[in-house]
């Protein structure tokens, strides 16, 4: 800590600081390739640099510096030295002193291949804010101490170093996002002249001798006209990302990606796909690789596949070309774009999007604009899809040779068809969900039928509490199960089944809104389980039919379970995840406690599941309450079986990492991941099963109604779980991610995406279920990657970008070059790009910074300088907050657009910073669970103290005009900014804030805060409406924005604490979306937002 503060005052002393750059690591991180080769990521740690030179000219001379850069293959040269380039040299040396002591700790050592390393780095264009060269820059850069930087820079010429020295101070990070809503760019937003020009004022000068940048001060129509242009010139960062990726392998050879994008010039998703010609790649690879030695380090480089070391000797004049694959789009729309809004192309009613398909898109934070889900039936080319209120179907052969025209899907015209499945066993039959009923259609025939009546239509909304298919609020906002019924996947008697979800919230609580569909007088219901009241309660049935000779679904019966699960399990509250076995003998279930500290697995075999009631042709009268068995119960069944049993004394998170490897008649053996070290890594687990079968013996119906509360079908040794083996296949102190897990039988190989060489980057490994804790990384560092595989593990997609580079998107050939397996004889070969992103403009490039709290804990933040950045000049800042748990704000990717609103404010002059505070994600349960029991109580310390040392460091912050803003958890926390630190934030614009826990919901308040009558004492310590005497006084400090119908984060929140200011008589502005909800979907909505941020922010 003594040394941090001497380094710190001479820093101060100085008022300049060097950066040093800290490679992220891994085993490609040093190897020597083309210009592609992926930008070293820098991190700043206490040297930080305080950057260099930038005006509107200097960032213009970049880019054509750049390009020039780039046809001289890396050597060109600058020969304009401007003042502050100069500055920046003197200030480089400056801080080498200031800088040794860090290097040793946070660099551990000098690789000595650092200059052959810098030579490489030398061809790709820095991206910094200085209009300068950007050859000698790269160089000193790379490099990881301030002495081999010297080196370098004695052997440079002149005018080289006086460039590499500015170059070396402003290295640049990218990071995600700020939660903007998709294709809100506006790009045909009407031009508007824009009048910059200010009155001269006389510079405030500081006792560091830094002068204080003015704030912005313009008018209304002036920020409104920034806000188009900004959004115009933001447009051109958009990139296609490939989502909802699947593979198909067709009979002629050929392997067909399906994927949802958006094309560009385009604003809405639409369903792409690209064809891979395997046999043509196989021969072109056997014919490159015959006397050819495969570097297997850097397979997975960005650049390329393997990285061949010819035998021969070999020439290459210029670059050689990259394979591509060419994209097209698959579906004719079936509602253009110039529709919506108009009220055409839906049956769910009048308008565009009824509010059941609003929801579920707000749940999922999906776009409300194309298609943005879909389902393939990958054996017949089938493909369904939801577009609004509507169904739609086709079928792709594979063959066809213009665009697929699709079909509306046959619904019931009064609602709105939701959540379409395939039926795995045939094609023909797609089950939805329609006013949470579970309707099955067969699209030969056009028999449409309903296979539930959990509604009857002839209740008030109040009154109809039940639902099947449709998992509760809290599942899908806190749980991320949108999912409420399951088909089996096999059968081998004719018989097709669906084990679904039914949803009793009667004892949840009701509250009404002002009606969506802004119609006076109207008003939408909701149920809401606030913290400390009752949940829904859910039970599994199953409903089976048969299809008669006229292709008529008939026969259907509903099954329940003859014992109730809460009486089985008496702390079960949440069913959390639901699924089939491989062999479908079993429904599998994973029940999770109210406290969120116990998670069991379990099976449930099919036997267990009875006839409740049976109807030729099912009719609301056939009561869904009426469990009167049909037929005596007398016969043996075999036993539900608890598997595994994860337990936590913080919380448990849940998460889509169990994979079944094999079942058998007396075990079961499959993949599981547990955080029971304090971070998640993955199980080989082998558990026995117990063989034992009970009997009912119920022989009346008075008895199965006693069974039914009393379990006696229920063997208690099987409800205790007998794990008869178990691996652990990863460890360390680092996390695999909680979904992505793909297993390749044959070579006994599992793939997963994890975060081993650093939290900031998300990377392809493997390990053998042969060899545990045997990992190899696939993925070159450096780079952040989404990936995606087909069933045989045999292609893959990855998507992967970084600070400076836009996404880019390629496919990939994995094949196994050894015998006996193992992940060393893995081979990764480039099939072909579907997309390259550029390098953005340097001032979209934030940088990334680790400032070490007073408790030890490294904290990762983001700064995003002002676009007009000069040296010696102290800007007001942002504090872009969220804080909360389940998020991570600061990593190594790029999202342009979506951090619209911080590009926004950098264009304006504002310094923006973002701090990933103990309790964010992917840092292990100790950091992740800093905040439980005292949330509002703990983050902001982290956050204030991260934005001191960031202060004091880079030299640029100025501490007297500093405004925090948030949206959600963040502007819960930006109001408690204000009242606990109002010394540091002068304005605060709080966006749908929590003001108190217990108006939120269960599943999240409960987790983090437990109970209220648990934790009284921290419910009270972090409520925001405890704290109204502690507002300021003085007026336009304090900004709040709020949807009026948002049924997430309630404007009751808001209301609340704007009764309370009023009562206090303290200060406030209020600023309302009537028609929005938790996320601004409206163009002009988000326009808007914007144009009072930056008006508000003028305060400062």
């Amino acid at each position: 800590m003594d040394s941090r503060i001497q380094t710190t005052q001479q820093q101060q002393q100085s008022s300049r600081n060097s950066q040093l750059t800290v490679n992220l690591g891994g085993p490609n991180a040093t190897s020597s390739t083309e210009s592609s080769a992926p930008p070293r990521v820098d991190i700043g740690t206490t040297g930080v640099s305080s950057g260099s030179s930038s005006s509107n000219s200097n960032i213009n001379n970049n880019k054509r510096n750049s390009n020039k850069n780039k046809n001289n293959n890396g050597h060109q040269r600058s020969h304009s030295i401007t003042n502050a380039a100069a500055t920046s040299f003197v200030n480089l040396f400056d801080g080498f002193t200031s800088r040794v002591s860090t290097a040793v700790s946070v660099a551990g050592s000098i690789t000595t291949n650092a200059m052959e390393r810098s030579h490489s780095a030398a061809s790709t264009p820095s991206s910094t804010h200085s209009g300068i060269g950007v050859g000698a820059g790269s160089a000193l850069n790379s490099l990881t101490s301030p002495i081999t930087a010297a080196a370098a820079a004695a052997t440079a010429t002149t005018t080289e170093v006086v460039v590499a020295a500015a170059s070396a101070i402003t290295n640049h990070l990218s990071s995600p996002t700020s939660g903007t809503p998709p294709h809100g760019l506006g790009v045909n937003d009407e031009d508007c002249d824009d009048n910059d020009e200010e009155e001269d004022e006389d510079d405030a000068v500081d006792n560091d001798g830094h002068i204080a940048a003015p704030t912005p001060s313009k008018t209304w129509a002036e920020i409104r006209c920034v806000v188009q242009d900004i959004r115009k010139d933001l447009s051109n960062l958009s990139t296609m990302v490939p989502t909802n990726v699947q593979f198909r392998h067709l009979s002629d050879g050929r392997a067909r990606c399906y994927f949802l994008s958006t094309p560009p010039h385009n604003w809405e998703t639409t369903l792409l796909f690209t064809d891979i010609n395997l046999r043509q790649h196989d021969e072109q690879q056997l014919q490159q690789t015959s006397g050819v030695d495969i570097d297997a380090a850097t397979a997975g480089s960005p650049s390329g596949a393997a990285s061949p070391t010819i035998n021969l000797p070999s020439f290459h004049f210029g670059p050689q070309p990259k394979p591509r694959l060419i994209w097209q789009t698959l579906l004719q729309q079936p509602i253009p774009s110039s529709q919506v809004g108009s009220g055409i192309g839906g049956s769910g009613g009048a308008y565009p999007c009824a509010r059941e398909y609003q929801l579920m898109q707000e749940r999922k934070r999906l776009s409300t604009w194309g298609i943005t889900s879909y389902e393939l039936h990958k054996p017949s080319g089938k493909l369904v899809f939801p577009c609004l209120n509507d169904l739609y179907q086709c079928l792709d052969t594979g063959y066809n040779s213009g665009l697929l025209f699709p079909t509306q899907l046959r619904t019931c015209p009064e609602w709105t068809a939701l959540d379409p499945q395939i039926c795995p066993q045939n094609s023909d039959l797609i089950a939805h969900i329609s006013d949470c009923d579970i309707w099955v259609t067969h699209t030969l025939s056009g028999h449409e039928k309903r296979l539930t009546y959990t509604r009857s239509g002839r209740h008030t909304f109040a009154d109809d509490a039940l639902s099947a298919g449709v998992p509760s609020y809290v599942m899908q906002e806190e749980f991320s199960r949108y999912q409420g019924y399951w088909w089996q996947p096999h059968s081998d008697d004719g018989i097709y089944r669906i084990v679904y979800e039914e949803v009793d919230e009667t004892d949840v609580s009701l509250y009404t809104f002002p009606s969506s569909t802004a119609v006076p007088g109207e008003v939408d219901e909701y149920r809401f389980p606030r913290s400390g009241t009752q949940n829904a309660k859910s039970k599994l049935k199953l409903v089976q039919f048969v299809l008669n000779e006229a292709l008529l679904i008939s026969e259907i019966t509903i099954k329940d379970l003859p014992y109730s699960l809460s009486a089985v399990f008496p702390w079960l509250e949440y069913v959390v995840r639901v699924g089939w076995t491989p062999d479908a003998n079993y429904v599998w279930m994973q029940g999770l406690n109210r406290k969120q500290q116990r998670l069991d697995v379990m099976l449930i075999p099919l036997d267990n599941f009875c006839e409740s009631y049976s109807s030729q042709v099912s009719t609301p009268t056939d009561s869904i309450g009426d469990h009167s068995w049909r037929s005596p119960y007398n016969r043996t069944i075999t036993p539900l079986q608890v598997i595994y049993t994860e337990q936590s004394e913080s919380w448990i998170n849940v998460h889509d990492m169990l994979y079944f490897l094999e079942v058998g008649d007396t075990s079961v053996t499959y993949l599981w991941a547990s955080e029971e070290t304090g971070f998640r890594h993955l199980y080989l687990v082998t558990s026995s099963l117990l063989l034992t079968h009970v009997n009912g013996s119920q022989t009346d119906a008075s008895a199965a109604a006693a069974a039914a509360q009393h379990p006696s079908f229920v063997e208690a040794a099987a409800l205790q779980p007998r794990i008869v083996n178990k691996v652990a296949l990863t460890s360390g102190e680092w996390e695999v991610l909680a979904r992505n897990l793909w297993v390749d039988k044959p070579n006994q190989l599992v793939y997963f995406v994890g975060l081993r060489d650093t939290p900031l980057e998300k990377h392809l490994y493997v390990v053998s279920l042969q060899r545990p804790e045997h990992i190899r990384l696939l993925t070159e560092p450096g780079y952040s990657y989404l990936v995606e595989f087909d069933d045989l593990c045999q292609l893959m997609l990855l998507v992967y970008c970084n600070i400076q580079r836009l996404p880019s998107c390629k496919v990939m050939r994995v094949t196994q070059t050894c015998q006996n397996g193992g992940v060393n004889g893995i081979q990764i070969s480039l099939v072909g790009f579907l997309h390259e992103g550029g390098k953005p403009e340097p001032q979209y490039c934030p940088q990334i910074f680790r400032p070490q709290l007073p408790s030890g804990d490294i904290v990762y933040a983001m700064v995003f300088k002002p676009h007009n950045f000069q040296l010696g000049v102290k800007y007001p800042t942002v504090l872009n907050v969220y804080g909360g748990p389940e998020v991570q704000t600061v990593n190594n990717t790029f999202k342009g657009k979506h951090q619209l609103r911080m590009h926004m404010l950098a264009a304006q002059g504002y310094c923006v910073i973002c701090i990933d505070s103990r309790g964010s994600r992917h840092r292990g349960i100790r950091f992740e669970s800093h905040i439980r029991g005292r949330m509002g109580q703990v983050e902001l310390t982290d956050q204030v103290d991260a934005l001191r040392i960031l202060s004091d460091q880079l030299g640029y912050i100025d501490m007297d005009r500093v405004a925090i803003h948030g949206w959600s958890y963040g502007g819960y926390l930006s109001l408690m900014g204000l009242v606990q630190y109002p010394e540091i934030f002068k304005v605060a614009i709080a966006g749908a804030p929590v003001t108190n826990w217990e108006y939120y919901d269960t599943g999240y308040t409960e987790r983090y805060m437990d109970m209220p009558k648990c934790n009284e004492a921290g419910y009270t310590a972090g409520s925001v409406l405890n704290y109204v005497h502690a507002f300021p006084d003085e007026d336009n400090r304090l900004l709040l924005i709020h949807g009026l119908i948002d049924e997430n984060v309630h404007f009751n929140h808001t209301s609340r604490l704007i009764s309370a200011l009023n009562k206090a008589n303290k200060p406030y502005a209020l600023h309302l979306f009537p028609e929005e909800r938790h996320s601004l979907r409206n163009l002009e909505s988000n326009k808007n937002y914007e144009t009072k941020l930056l008006s508000f922010l003028q305060n400062l």
